[in-house]
């Protein structure tokens, strides 16, 4: 048997990541094409990542240069199976001691929208981009990651397909709901043997009875978020909504809170911020019923929308019947809070890198080349983790060739953030490489890979979630 050929090498640690992928392309020009796929989504650059902008030719015209028809035809033509770099990709993650996922963690799961002009795009249509927080021109992923307080990862994804693609519509067997999606995502996690703690969730997830039964028939944790207004039958003069559990809860002052319970939630750079939590035991949820409602807010009195968060969960209360009897382990209210809180930190910073690494950046329409782009973006936000576990210091340091610029160097509290998990809770005005660091290029053509992966990992470490939450009698 003939030696396969060389390829062109990677900078050293991200050569390093990329050999054991290539065992998953049978062509030379394949393995080529997926390092410098690769380094060009790494290397820090002013221009979008378009094919164009990861080849460096001039945008329209260049798009006819050999090197970006090169990568064109790696995304469209070539047969390689995105679903094994995948397997691979989760392998590699799952088998470090730093990212290997644990029973601590949480898997979100979450939807994106990027906006798209045209209509021959695969999955394109006008559809609610939650990120735009309105109806628009583009495309919806779903996406799942892994996270617990320090790390946190994309796992997988999947396009949403609108209805008007399909030939009944809502009603054809081929079309899938964003509820649908979610479920065969939890589903995949599972079968990759990925362990978190609960399935966490924004509301548009959480509202739905029917998802929430599915996750319970797995035997699945969850922590997601509900509407102000989500309500249930009562009898007159009762609160029939969780808003008016909250108003009904007996608040008078911090020395007299009712039934609220103090929670003191503390974020990495060292700061605290005082929370209340409150056991909605009304309606069809209780300690000793099959859901929880818990509701967390800063001012008990107000509700503020930001910083207020109404919450379902099926994790066991402690010293409850079922805490007993259920393989899971008991959640206090503390621990609840926690949970829920690893979500909003992602909604701040890990949306921001991905973009920074060209997610919504492809220039390509069939649905497989769309999902390759993903792919090799998925691959390069883990080379980041597998570049900080492979370093020789624990702590992450940029090279001195490098600089950064934070958009704020004190790490905030969670007000920017709404907590009721609506769709257009996405911070305003602030761009992605506003919240990551700029990294110029030094030395040799490449080298600036190495620096720009190290500078978006001081971006994700940065504005990791809160450590702990501790309940304070």
């Amino acid at each position: 048997m003939s030696k396969r050929k060389e390829t062109t090498t990677a900078p050293k640690p991200l050569e390093e990541y990329i050999r054991p992928f290539d065992s998953l392309f049978e062509k030379w020009n394949q393995r080529e094409g997926f390092r410098r796929y690769l380094e060009g989504l790494l290397l820090p650059t002013e221009r979008n990542k378009t094919l164009t902008g990861l080849a460096n030719t001039e945008p329209v015209v260049g798009a006819q240069h050999r090197h970006a028809q090169f990568l064109q035809w790696l995304l469209s033509e070539s047969d390689w199976d995105e679903r094994k770099v995948q397997r691979q990709r989760l392998d590699m993650l799952l088998e470090d001691p730093l990212t290997a996922p644990t029973g601590h963690g949480v898997l979100v799961i979450d939807e994106h929208g990027d906006r798209k002009a045209g209509t021959h795009l695969a999955h394109v249509g006008r559809q609610y981009l939650g990120n735009l927080g309105k109806v628009d021109n583009g495309v919806v992923s779903v996406t799942s990651l892994w996270a617990d307080e320090g790390i946190y990862y994309p796992v997988d994804f999947e396009p949403y397909t609108p209805a008007d693609y399909f030939e009944k519509g809502e009603k054809d067997p081929g079309f899938r709901t964003k509820l649908k999606i979610a479920l065969e995502l939890v589903n995949r996690a599972v079968q990759a043997a990925i362990p978190f703690r609960a399935i966490v969730a924004d509301n548009f997830y959480g509202e739905d009875r029917s998802l929430r039964k599915a996750f319970r028939a797995l035997g699945l944790g969850y922590v997601m978020a509900l509407k102000p207004s989500h309500d249930w039958w009562h009898q007159e003069g009762t609160p029939g909504s969780l808003k008016e559990v909250a108003q009904a809860a007996g608040w008078k002052s911090t020395d007299q809170p009712g039934q609220w319970v103090k929670v003191e939630r503390t974020f990495r750079d060292g700061s605290k911020q005082t929370w209340w939590a409150l056991e909605v035991k009304a309606g069809p949820y209780g300690p000793e019923k099959t859901e929880r409602a818990v509701i967390a807010t800063t001012d008990p009195v107000t509700l503020p929308d930001l910083t207020t968060w109404y919450l379902v969960t099926n994790l066991p209360a402690p010293g409850s019947t079922d805490a007993h009897q259920s393989t899971m382990l008991s959640a206090s209210l503390e621990e609840v809070i926690r949970l829920y809180g690893l979500r909003m930190w992602i909604e701040q910073s890990y949306k921001q890198v991905r973009e920074a690494l060209g997610w919504a950046d492809y220039q390509v329409r069939s649905d497989r080349a769309i999902r390759r782009h993903w792919q090799l973006v998925c691959c390069a936000f883990s080379f980041c983790w597998y570049h900080h576990s492979h370093s020789l210091t624990d702590q992450i340091q940029l090279p001195e060739s490098s600089w950064c610029q934070m958009a704020s160097q004190q790490e905030q509290a969670p007000e920017e953030i709404s907590g009721d998990g609506e769709k257009n809770e996405r911070l305003r005005g602030r761009s992605a490489t506003s919240l990551l660091a700029s990294c110029a290029a030094r030395g040799e053509s490449l080298a600036g890979t190495m620096d720009h992966a190290a500078a978006l990992l001081e971006g994700l470490v940065y504005t990791a979630p809160t450590s702990c939450a501790s309940a304070v009698p």
